[in-house]
């Protein structure tokens, strides 16, 4: 069967706790890059505009670093073939034209030059810088930190669940006192409850009268919710049970005998309609007997005298058992659907009856069968429950 709802909360905690370590890390990691990055650009404009200005104020009677080049009206430096494309002319004639400085990034001949002309001593000046280096230790960088990044993104994700394990190991160890403490106490109780349901079910019928009707509802209702618990710490604890063949028409047939004399107490009527053949699954069948007795109870529960409760047995696609509990009680909003199956949720019409564990419990045994149960209701116009189970027959008929 599938883990239960805890468990699969833990793990969906532990997943985004590790992806939010995962988040943080990388992205400190990220940002210290660019931090780098953006430090080093910083600094390599810093030197080649001082490399420029040196260059410049030395004058061409000096030979520049060999990264530079250096153009002025008396000459150029150094005196070494001239690359293609040095000088400028355009940029030339427009500083000497308008006196104005310009600095400017040129690529050619497979590299990348900051081009500085300006004005100095009445003649026009040109130093051209080339970034070959600047731009290999750029790519260094950039390699190393692309590097760094995926070792970080790997090692934060484990890092990241090795915490996030040692985060929600106590609150995993605190879910599981409380359903030992569930488990316990509601074995505790069931007893002296039914003891005390069996003694105000004596003294209602030596002494009827509405109050001792409500004495018996209420210790009948207490009996339900522990039995519900218990049966909510079982499950949970037990996450792999045997499973065995199940008949589900035998099942129901068990279900309506064992409600049709509380449905008659109450004035209702509980039809089951199936064909004669096997409808068989594989399950735990005192958790599936459970689920068909808390659809009927629903059904009992919300149903007013009078009303009618069907259910129905059919194969599905060929592949699914389908029962489904239909009553012609108060119904219920289909928005609603979805919350019916919340632990204590409770009707908004009728006598506001709550659902308590039932349905919630039903879902959760459905859900670790590999099943799904859904609801569809109509205010004032009843509702339907249908259960959906895999079939254990592999037969051409199905």
């Amino acid at each position: 069967m599938n883990r239960d709802p805890e468990s699969r909360m833990l793990s969906r905690t532990r997943r985004v706790l590790t992806v939010q370590i995962w988040a943080v890390i990388s992205l400190l990691v990220a940002v210290v890059g660019a931090v780098a990055w953006i430090v080093m650009l910083d600094g390599q404009h810093t030197t080649a505009r001082h490399t420029i200005d040196w260059s410049i104020e030395r004058g061409v009677g000096t030979t520049p670093p060999g990264c530079v080049w250096l153009f002025s009206e008396e000459g150029r430096a150094p005196a070494a073939p001239v690359p293609p494309g040095m000088p400028l002319d355009a940029t030339w004639r427009a500083v000497a034209a308008a006196k104005n400085p310009v600095t400017e990034r040129v690529s050619m001949n497979g590299t990348v030059y900051t081009v500085v002309t300006e004005v100095k001593d009445g003649q026009v000046v040109q130093a051209f810088f080339d970034e070959h280096y600047q731009i290999a230790d750029r790519d260094h960088l950039l390699t190393a930190l692309i590097a760094a990044e995926v070792l970080v993104v790997v090692v934060s994700a484990l890092v990241g669940h090795f915490l996030a394990g040692r985060a929600i190991r106590p609150l995993g160890e605190a879910l599981r006192r409380q359903r030992t403490f569930v488990a316990d106490a509601s074995h505790e109780l069931r007893a002296p409850l039914t003891r005390l349901h069996t003694r105000a079910q004596l003294l209602a019928r030596r002494d009827s009268g509405p109050e001792m009707e409500q004495l018996v509802k209420g210790t009948r209702e207490l009996g339900e919710v522990v039995e519900d618990l218990l049966l909510s710490a079982q499950l949970q604890a037990s996450r792999h049970p045997p499973l065995e063949p199940v008949e589900m028409g035998l099942l129901a047939e068990e279900a309506v005998a064992g409600e049709a004399p509380r449905a008659s107490e109450r004035g209702l009527r509980i039809e089951l309609h199936r064909d004669e053949r096997p409808y068989l699954v594989r399950g735990v069948q005192t958790a599936l007997r459970r689920v068909l007795t808390a659809l009927l109870d629903n059904a009992i529960g919300h149903t007013p005298p009078g009303g009618l409760i069907v259910v129905r047995l059919g194969v599905a696609d060929g592949q699914h058992v389908e029962i489904s509990v239909r009553d012609t009680g108060v119904g219920f909003e289909q928005s609603d659907a979805e919350r019916l199956f919340e632990r204590f949720a409770r009707g908004e019409h009728g006598d506001g009856r709550r659902f308590g564990l039932g349905l919630a419990l039903v879902r959760e045994v459905v859900a670790g069968h590999g099943g799904t149960i859904s609801a569809q209701g109509v205010p004032g116009d009843g509702a339907t429950f249908t259960l959906r189970l895999r079939s254990a027959i592999r037969s051409p008929e199905l």
